[in-house]
């Protein structure tokens, strides 16, 4: 008899709970000093509500009332904190501080090894006094890490404003906005570069889109900003650079410039940030530890207009691990300082490896015994550890923290659907997704979508193959096979088959025809956002990627 917890849902015996109990403790403390004052807001929240608010990021469980309302498990903190805000305090009882501890649930497939539920400590300011309100914040996220005595941790920030403002004076139109955004939150750059190229911008509104969700480091990213926005002829209001110099001055007066960069790959979610976006990350871990940011639109979709809001949420589990506690948050930490072990990098056996090498032996990286590893599975190469696995799997691999980087074919990074940053688009491993039937089944298709209303499909890549049919209006039911998917059709399980084809010799043995095209793959080459954002041996790797493949081309 299974009497253990659902998928994804854990037990927490004395042990562990008397050491969640000691950061709770601290972190609480924290919070109270600074004035911050306790909330609780419901298990269960109303969805339509919620929506109100703002988009709803994580996927979260859901279940009809005995009243026909569809209600969700809180997903996270911030948007029930919100309702609360506007229903139940109002205008007049801002500045509000408030803190949080609570349990949160979020949907996740399974076979991924990660938890359900997870607590979450977090504050929000609402009603603050704009920069101030995001310094004060900010601060103490890094009180509370250091209170904690949490080893390397840092803070990283962006802000969704310069993107904003430059989008504002150089997109020709909405749909080249929305795709730039889309593919920013996605951290899809090579997609980025080649809308921008696409698009014919002028040369200094190109070279600024392609280089602001790039731009990381010091201060001294501020007036690369400056220069790149200027350049676009965006106004100096827009830029949003005097915003996160005020930052930078007052975070400084509170003793955090020490601990703090900026880098511009961290923005995302342009439906919900307003301003400064930020995450708290620790050596060791291959997740950020904290995030948060301003979401002044929130508010204001609730009825609050005018009113600044910014917060945080810090993962009480990963707390847990970094600081060597029991604990489990599905996430992969190597346990070393960053700069302190080998670079590991995910290189892809099968049709990339040939190619994989000799980019790297061309960018300057030691691949002599990468050349012929026979069955190993790590080989080591002075300041690199090579892990070798199957491209699918690279991006499991970096989105776990078994690597720290890799490379695999766009297509594999849209089948795993893991939190990674896309960076170099590498030019080699091109291969072109179809969709194909049988030649002497010609019409046979359309005319049962016609009476079926879904057309029955074949594929090795479910994701794929469903936002191509999204994206055509078509209604899709997926077949998902392994291999020999050109069988599909033929015997009668599905009307059509969505595979890669280099030189359509296979479907033409089988008597398939392509009926139209999905999409075109390369390589690329990505990281784990942690590890990307701490470890800048992975940012000067791909800025030489970027440069060797740049030669190529020209």
């Amino acid at each position: 008899m299974n009497i253990g917890t659902p998928r994804g849902f854990r037990d927490i015996l004395p042990a562990e709970a008397l050491a969640r109990e000691h950061i709770v403790d601290e972190t609480r403390r924290v919070f109270s000093a600074h004035g911050y004052q306790p909330v609780e807001t419901p298990l269960l929240e109303d969805r339509a509500t919620l929506e109100q608010a703002g988009r709803i990021k994580a996927s979260p469980l859901q279940l009809f009332d005995s009243d026909d309302r569809l209600l969700m498990l809180r997903p996270d903190l911030t948007l029930p904190i919100a309702r609360l805000a506007a229903g139940r305090l109002g205008p007049a009882a801002l500045p509000a501080r408030l803190r949080y501890v609570a349990p949160v649930v979020r949907e996740q497939a399974s076979l991924k090894g990660q938890p359900r539920q997870f607590t979450q400590m977090g504050v929000e300011l609402l009603g603050g006094d704009g920069i101030e309100a995001e310094a004060e914040v900010v601060a103490l996220l890094a009180e509370a890490l250091s209170s904690l005595e949490v080893r390397g941790w840092r803070i990283v920030c962006g802000s969704v404003r310069p993107l904003m403002g430059l989008l504002d004076a150089c997109a020709p139109d909405r749909g080249f906005r929305e795709a730039a955004l889309g593919a920013i939150h996605r951290s899809d750059l090579p997609a980025l570069d080649e809308l921008v190229e696409a698009a014919g911008l002028p040369e200094a509104a190109a070279r600024a889109l392609e280089a602001l969700p790039r731009a990381h480091g010091g201060t001294d990213v501020i007036d690369q900003l400056d220069a790149l926005l200027a350049g676009a002829g965006v106004a100096v209001a827009d830029r949003g650079t005097s915003e996160l110099r005020s930052l930078v001055e007052s975070l400084a007066a509170r003793g955090v410039d020490a601990r703090l960069s900026f880098d511009f790959s961290i923005i995302n979610s342009f439906d919900y940030y307003t301003g400064i976006v930020f995450k708290g990350y620790a050596e060791g871990m291959a997740a950020s530890l904290a995030s948060g940011g301003r979401y002044d639109a929130v508010l204001a979709n609730l009825g609050l207009g005018e009113t600044s809001a910014c917060g945080f949420a810090l993962s009480l589990e990963r707390l847990q691990e970094i600081l060597g506690e029991q604990g489990a948050s599905g996430i992969a930490t190597p346990g070393l300082a960053v700069g302190s072990r080998p670079l590991r990098i995910a290189i892809p056996k099968g049709s990339l490896f040939k190619d994989t090498v000799a980019t790297l032996r061309a960018v300057g990286l030691p691949t002599d015994e990468l050349e012929s590893p026979g069955r190993r599975l790590i080989i080591a190469a002075g300041d690199v550890e090579y892990v070798i696995v199957r491209a699918t799997d690279a991006p499991a691999f970096v989105g776990y923290g078994g690597a720290d980087c890799g490379f695999c074919g766009s297509d594999s990074l849209i089948e795993a659907s893991l939190d990674l940053l896309q960076l170099v688009d590498v030019r080699y491993g091109g291969c072109r997704f179809i969709v194909a039937e049988p030649a002497s089944a010609e019409g046979e298709a359309d005319a049962a979508y016609a009476w079926r209303g879904t057309m029955r499909v074949a594929t090795k890549y479910p994701r794929i193959t469903q936002a191509y049919y999204d994206r055509i209006g078509q209604q899709v039911d997926i077949l998902a096979l392994h291999g020999n998917i050109e069988l599909g059709p033929i015997v009668g399980m599905a009307d059509r088959i969505v595979d890669i084809t280099a030189t359509g010799t296979t479907l033409a043995e089988n008597d398939l025809v392509v009926v139209d095209d999905v999409m075109e793959c390369t390589a690329r080459f990505f990281a784990g956002p942690a590890a990307y954002r701490c470890d800048s041996r992975i940012r000067d790797l791909s800025d030489k990627l970027a440069a060797y493949v740049g030669g190529n081309r020209s």
